[in-house]
């Protein structure tokens, strides 16, 4: 069941956020203030920016609605380096830069309070960075590579750029576990507002993408390239 079904049109729009932290994405996209502009209610607000009332409500609900999952070990591999870059490629260029703001907004807020916060922040540049370094060159070289084994082009190495990204890989996964740490398993705290609730709900979700498109990798795509490569 969708976890928005018991909000409304005439709650607040903090209380969405609140409730569903994920909801920020619908309430950005559209423009909706739900830091600030949170004491107005759905309704109002959607009447304030001009929107669709019923096109809004229909994005929140979709949120919680999961899509079915395919087994990617029986793909091409072509097939499967696509739907890594459109997949889970797209969602770091945009959820990168957006959680780099909820946490620069979020320690510039309450980083005298939380004193973690500034670790976090490290901890969190450190990683994009590496991220959108790693993305280019599996973009770059190591992709392309494992489109020519697809196209049966002889003397194609994957070898030591698979392990480079695996060795990438173990360092993403510690900062992701380092977060997780510092944010107690990405838990807000009780006082919180709406915009240090919706940075721990995205690292949340980097947290969980980044574990499936690293898995897809490293346990499937990886391997069958090295193998198909001999």
């Amino acid at each position: 069941m969708c976890k928005t079904v018991a909000l409304g049109l005439d709650n607040l729009v903090s209380e969405w956020v609140i409730g569903f932290p994920a909801t920020s994405r619908v309430f950005e996209k559209n423009g909706i203030d739900y830091c600030c502009g949170g004491a107005a209610t759905l309704r109002a607000a959607c009447e304030t920016r001009g929107l669709d009332r019923e096109a809004v409500m229909a994005e929140l609900l979709a949120l919680g609605r999961e899509p079915p999952q395919r087994d990617w070990s029986t793909a091409a591999l072509g097939e499967l380096v696509d739907h890594i870059e459109k997949t889970h490629h797209a969602y770091l260029k945009t959820e990168l830069l957006r959680i780099a703001r909820l946490v620069h907004h979020t320690r510039e807020a309450h980083g005298a309070h939380y004193a973690w916060l500034a670790d976090l922040q490290a901890t969190y540049d450190r990683f994009a960075a590496e991220m959108h370094l790693h993305m280019f060159k599996e973009e770059q070289i190591l992709f392309p590579r494992i489109r020519q084994l697809e196209n049966q082009i002889t003397h194609v190495n994957v070898s030591i750029p698979v392990t480079m990204m695996e060795h990438e890989h173990q360092r993403a996964g510690a900062d992701l576990e380092k977060m997780r740490t510092l944010t107690g398993g990405y838990v807000a705290p009780a006082e919180a507002c709406t915009t240090f609730r919706a940075m721990v709900d995205a690292l949340r979700e980097l947290e969980t993408d980044t574990h499936m498109h690293v898995h897809k990798e490293n346990d499937i795509l990886f391997p069958r390239a090295v193998a198909a490569a001999r």
